[in-house]
């Protein structure tokens, strides 16, 4: 899903900087709308796991603020052949940070896998039922030391 993302963002990267006309950029912002949606729900639909680790719930707001960006964008477009207000460098700074949260959630979900394994994780025993305060605690423990 993240190669589908950052295909549209390149795409949409180049048009803008070749032209920020509504009827240039609002059907492909609109397709990346979509791809958003589809890839929110397999988020969502990710296991105890990867819901456990800090980076989940500050990916999926990043997912859902670039789907309000883009809404609003498309918003303030005003009519028919008018001019977006977004630039370039405005889209890409957005879509790009959105997408390197992604990564950090891939990257620290191999790294608890290297480390725990499997077969220890979330799932696997009594702190299924609180992995976010097992890893929290974790945390202020080593930050006391």
């Amino acid at each position: 899903g993240m190669g589908e993302l950052a295909t549209h963002v390149e795409a949409i990267v180049a048009r803008l900087r070749q032209d920020r006309s509504r009827e240039a950029v609002a059907p492909m912002l609109m397709d990346l709308l979509t791809v958003l949606r589809d890839h929110r729900t397999m988020v969502v639909g990710l296991g105890l796991a990867w819901r456990g680790l800090y980076e989940y719930p500050a990916y999926l707001q990043a997912l859902n603020n670039l789907r309000v960006l883009i809404g609003q964008w498309l918003l303030q477009g005003g009519a028919a052949g008018g001019e977006l207000p977004l630039t370039a460098e405005d889209f890409e700074l957005v879509a790009w940070r959105t997408l390197g949260e992604g990564l950090l959630l891939i990257d620290m979900y191999e790294q608890w896998l290297a480390e725990e394994g499997p077969d220890t994780g979330p799932a696997a025993g009594p702190a299924a039922t609180e992995p976010q305060v097992e890893r929290a605690l974790q945390w202020w423990q080593k930050l006391r030391r």
